[in-house]
């Protein structure tokens, strides 16, 4: 085993994770993790999340597209702190939504309003956010991801793959993003491959099949 697990990127071909020991199936059961092992970012694989070759006769393409969303860091401020929200970043998980609807609610304007909750609330939300589109600035001017400290690979279902504490396949492209939290597109369809861009969503694609 290598200090750092990495997650390498072939020209329209699979991720290559390589010496990667925790991998989260959808299901949220451990899955099986090879020394190097092919994962689907094509779509197209009848066994996902592991490649079977599909991406060939899918005649699948690597190059980058146009994200959904601009790549732009989009501050909200609060009374104890301030989020960030870059909308290329997002994978739409919706997280923030489940854990903290009072502080994240789309159907509002602003659809972030940081004083609706506490620090405990925004801490959480941050934590959980995959793609790092979120980050947060408290009143100590200390921007923060929050992200565990285990290496793993955590499958979404009909989604990205979120990955922490992995050396990525790429260079972080987003403002804000970072190396060490971050989703990987599996659908094929990103405008901003080997990273999500939420179009899976958009597309309703389904990892089923």
């Amino acid at each position: 085993m290598t200090d750092q697990p990495k997650i390498e990127a072939r020209d329209n071909g699979p991720l290559v994770g390589k010496d990667v020991s925790q991998m989260v199936g959808e299901d949220g059961a451990a899955m099986e993790c090879k020394p190097v092992m092919g994962l689907c970012r094509c779509g197209h694989s009848k066994n996902k999340p592991y490649c079977d070759g599909s991406h060939v006769d899918a005649g699948f393409d690597s190059a980058l597209g146009k994200p959904a969303g601009r790549d732009r860091l989009i501050e909200y401020t609060g009374t104890e702190a301030n989020v960030f929200y870059n909308p290329m970043l997002c994978s739409h998980a919706a997280e923030c939504g489940r854990i903290a609807k009072n502080i994240f609610d789309t159907t509002k304007k602003p659809w972030v309003q940081p004083d609706n909750g506490t620090m405990e609330e925004l801490r959480a939300v941050v934590a959980a956010c995959p793609s790092g589109a979120l980050s947060l600035k408290g009143t100590d001017g200390m921007p923060a991801h929050l992200t565990g400290d285990v290496p793993k690979i955590t499958v979404e279902k009909n989604g990205p793959l979120w990955v922490e504490n992995i050396t990525p396949p790429a260079d972080p492209t987003g403002q804000g993003q970072t190396a060490e939290k971050y989703v990987l597109c599996r659908c094929g369809l990103s405008g901003n491959k080997p990273f999500c861009d939420g179009t899976h969503s958009d597309a309703g694609w389904k990892s089923e099949g």
